[in-house]
């Protein structure tokens, strides 16, 4: 299930909420109690490197990755 980052207005706290996307846009109340809030708009990293530390051969694909023949 998906978790929500939130901002009261009021105390400045920011907390999370798992809830399920169909409830995602419906009002949160931070732990103080306080109602206003704000749903923080919230990215997900999928970067990184390999365990070797290296791009694996044959490169990323796409233009000037091999795929297209522009690369030398």
């Amino acid at each position: 299930m998906p978790r929500y980052e939130f901002r009261c207005r009021s105390c400045g706290d920011t907390f999370l909420l798992t809830r399920p996307m169909s409830q995602s846009g419906e009002p949160a109340t931070c732990p103080a109690g306080h109602d206003d809030t704000v749903k923080l708009l919230t990215t997900v990293g999928l970067g990184g490197q390999s365990s070797g530390g290296s791009v694996p051969a044959g490169g990323g694909g796409g233009c000037c990755g091999g795929a297209c023949g522009c690369g030398g």
